[in-house]
């Protein structure tokens, strides 16, 4: 029976397939081809050798249970692949597998294949994403509502502007992606150290040839392991993804408080005993998985420091940490792209929240429009610090306090409070914003 809930409820097919063991097997499978074409290209082996090895390197002809059942006695998964294939392969073919090649030299490169294929899944993800809240953007450009600062009532925006800003977060993750790759899609071939010794004197040309079949860039230095700051580079990448669905989540989440309730995510759950009750557990979840996406960091980051020419302290910890973190960024991405894209909003819950201060957010735009006609900036302020207060003592409306108010009725016309107090209209440049985030992120889909 599964235990980690990646086995049964947070995943999706296509990444989850990145990770089985018959995945992992057949990136290894698909290492020892190149290794042993590198070496027929240079001479070292016969061709026919080659070619017998890529025939029989196939999960499948190489069984996952049968490499388990030679691990039981070996000790070690890398070697039990070999003597595996090498079970299968007919002639002396199986005699050059794996030759000259240490452990990782196949496991570190095998891994880069995987990323490779998890990091289209994740590009694709965000694109996804960002193409859903760049037509949120634009649907809602012109939405005015209240934006808060401190938990506070502070000034009219957009929503335009809020999924705008969102997207361009979502556009960096896809710049960092594209630096990222450059680090991660790296692959080796230097033997035990890193020394190439064991290549006799071909070496560089064995690795090149062996990643140029595989589509990898050669490293340019390495010990017995691809250095682990490219894939703590990964795992922080992952956690910065993560960081802005938790904001985004517990933005949309806020927004569908009871007191709120501006916005509704497309499916709430209910409560096992209030009935009256529909709760936003979705973006709940993704905050929650979040959590778990960071906390992989420090960990990747403490397998950066790892012993003279390498000791095996990172291995068990990435088993768990590198597919547990890419399935679930995968998760939480997808989950976001089908939440925003079902977004409801109630277009009176979000007019009563803009006037719920009864006109207070306007007091910073009547200041600078009274200095605009030559009041100091202080007096200004003074004045209207003091018609807030007593419009919020007494719960009357702004307007009401500064028409009974004869240094305000001296210094603005009721035409000027009609204008000056009107939220829709003080939302500055929000739709240029808007618009001109919009043109530049879509260039990211293309």
């Amino acid at each position: 029976m599964p235990v980690h809930p990646i086995e049964f409820r947070y995943r999706y097919p296509e990444m989850y397939a990145v990770f089985t063991e018959e995945a992992k097997l057949q990136s290894w499978l698909d290492v020892e081809v190149a290794l042993a074409w590198a070496h027929a290209e240079l001479g070292t082996i016969p061709k026919a050798a080659a070619k017998e090895i890529e025939r029989k390197a196939r999960v499948g002809v190489v069984k996952v249970e049968r490499v388990k059942e030679i691990e039981e006695k070996t000790r070690h998964d890398l070697l039990a692949m070999v003597y595996a294939l090498q079970e299968v392969c007919e002639g002396d073919a199986g005699g050059y597998i794996h030759l000259g090649a240490t452990s990782y030299d196949t496991e570190d490169t095998a891994l880069a294949l995987q990323l490779r294929k998890a990091m289209d899944i994740i590009e694709g993800d965000l694109k996804a994403l960002l193409k859903v809240l760049l037509d949120k953007a634009v649907e809602h450009r012109e939405t005015v509502c209240i934006g808060r600062t401190h938990g506070q009532h502070a000034l009219p925006m957009t929503y335009g502007l809020k999924f705008a800003l969102w997207a361009s977060e979502v556009g960096r993750h896809l710049d960092r992606l594209a630096e990222t790759r450059k680090r991660i899609e790296v692959g080796k071939m230097s033997g035990a150290v890193g020394t190439m010794a064991s290549f006799g004197g071909k070496g560089f040309e064995v690795q090149r040839l062996t990643m140029k079949r595989l589509r990898l860039e050669p490293a340019l230095i390495t010990n017995q392991i691809i250095q682990r700051d490219r894939h703590a580079e990964l795992q922080c990448l992952l956690a910065l993804i993560a960081g802005t669905m938790d904001k985004v989540g517990r933005e949309l989440r806020n927004l569908q408080r009871t007191e709120i309730a501006e916005i509704s995510e497309p499916v709430r759950s209910p409560s096992s005993t209030m009935p009256q009750k529909l709760n936003p557990s979705n973006t709940e979840r993704i905050c929650g998985l979040a959590r778990v996406i960071r906390g992989s960091v420090n960990a990747s980051l403490e397998s950066i420091a790892l012993e003279h020419e390498r000791d095996i302290s990172n291995s068990g910890m990435e088993r768990i940490n590198i597919p547990e973190g890419l399935i679930l960024t995968d998760y939480i991405l997808r989950q976001m792209t089908g939440i925003v894209k079902g977004l409801s909003f109630d277009a009176d819950n979000i007019e009563r929240n803009l006037n719920m201060t009864l006109g207070l957010i306007l007091t910073e735009r009547v200041m600078i429009e009274l200095v605009s006609k030559g009041v100091g900036r202080q007096e200004g302020h003074e004045l209207m610090r003091r018609l807030a207060l007593k419009a919020w003592e007494e719960k009357r409306p702004l307007r009401q306090v500064m028409e009974e108010d004869e240094e305000a009725t001296r210094l603005v016309t009721p035409a000027e409070m009609d204008e000056w107090l009107d939220p829709h209209t003080y939302i500055g440049t929000s739709v240029e914003q808007v618009d001109r985030a919009v043109a530049e992120l879509k260039k990211k889909l293309q």
